[in-house]
């Protein structure tokens, strides 16, 4: 059989406008730091700095805070519900004019390729404004009361793995309740915050509304700490979040919700369909580098079929394609930082060490850049590190069982419970080990499904709170 070679289809690179260097976007402004210190943001495919982004110290988080406490109490609080969500979609149609500019941005900064940012991230960013949006002027008729108190000034910290969508994730609701914000973007990827900062001036947003603060970790913990915060959302490490979870302890007037790592477990049984459950592994493994938190990183199948299905994941993996991010034909992205990198490493090396079977398809990875080859390993028991520990990279662990409830017990074998899938012909049996996974999200005979109409959110490790559905509005109103 011929092997048809794709020729690059790379988008173009013009259609954004980078400046050289970024301010704080504070109280409706693009400012400097007060302290004036800066960091480079670079492009996880090919190393090359892409900008210079300046970081936010105490005092430009007291400066942001203070102009969303002022936003709140004098304009946003005090806004016609109708005309907030006015606000919401007129920011959600600019999202969709911009798409394409913030498509490119997004693969630029993360690495990740550009058909997911294009037809998953963008898309669903634009969904999750114009779905609360609905929601403004709904809440008293949902049962909040007849005037839905919001919160007040919400700190946000959000990863790198999706920068934009988590934003959206977490702004919107957040915004629709009647709260105002003051959120950091992860380090490594703050560009399509800033920019989100340019679209909040183009919709004419109140100034304070919305504060975009840039910077490492000392710029999430002086926001997460800071005393005018009334409602802390993060979403990250297991590690962090506990951290946040023991400093907000002492704040209890501060509302927490934290969506942390995850584990998850992608069963197969003997009659679910092979093709269709192998392309859901590839989706739920592969999608973004693994760069997921409710990433399908275990993979169960009954051992009845687990060497058909075996063969046919590797076959499968053979097609795909690693490289340049802005590639329309890529599969397969950049890893995002120098760290993260190091680290599925390390776990990749462990496995081995400990006996699993490491396998990857024929794959030459560039010479710049963080590059990760999709890797399988079989082998696996439970006690394996590769088997309890969040790889957050393309590296998938598979294990074997013989019975739907030997399938529960390895699933939930764990300290995480995010997410899950259950591959099978039986309605009756997805809705059997849906009652038993404890996990916030499962999925049947599909993985790495969303909508911003459905609750996400984990059990034990992996988290508490909800986002999305109305259970993510009640996070940001006080019920």
């Amino acid at each position: 059989m011929p092997k048809f070679e794709y020729a690059p289809a790379p988008e173009s690179r013009a259609i954004v406008s980078i400046k050289e260097s970024y301010g704080l976007f504070i109280d409706g402004q693009f400012t400097p730091s007060a302290d004036g210190p800066a960091f480079k943001t670079i492009s996880p495919a090919t190393e090359e700095v892409l900008a210079e982004v300046a970081e936010a110290g105490p005092a430009d988080v007291d400066r942001a805070v203070t102009a969303a406490r002022r936003a709140y109490e004098n304009v946003w609080s005090r806004m016609p519900p109708i005309q907030r969500g006015k606000y919401l979609f007129r920011i959600a149609r600019i999202v969709q004019e911009r798409a394409r500019e913030l498509a490119v941005l997004e693969s630029l900064d993360n690495g990740k390729p550009i058909r997911e940012s294009r037809d998953v991230d963008i898309p669903l960013v634009a969904a999750h404004f114009f779905y609360h949006a609905g929601w403004a002027d709904k809440l008293e008729y949902a049962g909040y009361g007849p005037v839905p108190k919001p919160l007040g000034v919400a700190g946000q910290v959000i990863p790198w793995n999706f920068p934009l969508l988590m934003l959206a994730w977490k702004i919107a609701p957040a915004l629709a309740c009647g709260n105002t914000v003051v959120l950091k973007p992860a380090e490594t990827t703050p560009l399509t915050a800033l920019t989100f900062a340019e679209i909040c001036q183009q919709a004419d947003l109140p100034p304070g509304v919305v504060n975009i603060l840039t910077g490492a970790g000392d710029t999430g913990r002086a926001l997460v700490t800071h005393p005018g915060i009334d409602k802390v959302a993060f979403t990250g490490s297991t590690e962090v979040g506990k951290e946040i979870a023991r400093t907000c302890a002492t704040q209890p007037h501060k509302k927490v919700t934290l969506e942390l790592g995850g584990k998850a477990a992608n069963i197969v049984f003997e009659d679910a369909p092979v093709d269709q459950a192998v392309e859901g592994i590839v989706n739920g493994i592969f999608f973004n580098q693994g760069h997921v938190c409710c990433a399908g990183s275990r993979l169960l199948v009954q051992e009845s079929v687990y060497d058909q299905v075996l063969a046919s994941l590797q076959r499968r993996l053979a097609t795909l394609r690693l490289g340049d991010p802005l590639d329309k034909n890529t599969d397969v992205g950049a890893i995002n930082s120098a760290a993260q990198l190091a680290k599925i490493r390390e776990l990749s090396e462990a496995g081995e060490a400990e006996g699993a079977r490491r396998w990857s398809p024929p794959c030459e990875l560039p010479v710049k850049g963080f590059w990760f080859p999709p890797t399988v390993f079989t082998g696996v028991s439970q006690a394996h590190r590769i088997a309890r520990e969040e790889i957050f990279g393309p590296v998938l662990s598979v294990l074997s069982f013989r019975t739907p409830a030997e399938a529960v017990e390895k699933a939930n074998n764990t300290p995480y419970g995010l997410s899950a899938g259950v591959w099978t012909d039986k309605g009756s049996r997805i809705l059997w080990m849906a009652e038993r996974l404890r996990a916030g999200v499962v999925w049947a005979n599909t993985f790495n499904k969303f909508d911003p109409s459905a609750p996400f959110g984990g059990y034990k490790e992996s988290g508490y709170g909800r986002e999305g559905g109305r259970h993510g509005l009640e996070a940001y109103l006080d019920v």
